[in-house]
């Protein structure tokens, strides 16, 4: 399987084909200037874009919204001198992810409660979301 959105790739190849498959590519281009690299899965998880896909090990999988380890739950403060229109916009992308995303129900209320306190942090009002 190989799924690219720009210039991020997810390929589902065996284990033994990547590094061949990604010094073939590495070749492809005889100026150097696009060189690809590769991620392995870990613990049976890998993200690509906003999502995290986890293998279970009977072999379905499960999809979760990404978060790098970086990210740091800092939206836009509600105080902030920006129209009301824009701060509920970041609610509603913020759920419209996790609805469109997470493929589980139990994942979606953990993902909510963690939105919610971010949201809160930020001077959100509970109606808000």
């Amino acid at each position: 399987m190989w799924k690219r959105y720009v210039v991020d790739i997810l390929e589902v190849v065996n284990k033994d084909a990547v590094p061949p498959l990604t010094e073939h590519l590495n070749q492809i281009d005889d100026t150097n200037s696009i060189k690809f690299t590769y991620e392995p899965e870990k613990d049976g998880k890998i993200p690509f874009l906003d999502t995290l896909i986890v293998r279970r090990d009977d072999g379905t999988i499960k999809l979760l919204v990404y978060w790098k380890a970086i990210h740091t739950d800092q939206y836009l403060n509600l105080s902030s001198h920006h129209p009301l229109h824009q701060k509920l916009g970041v609610v509603r992308t913020l759920l419209d992810r996790k609805n469109k995303i997470i493929t589980e129900d139990r994942d979606k209320e953990e993902e909510e409660v963690t939105i919610k306190k971010a949201l809160s942090n930020c001077g959100y009002p509970s109606w808000s979301f």
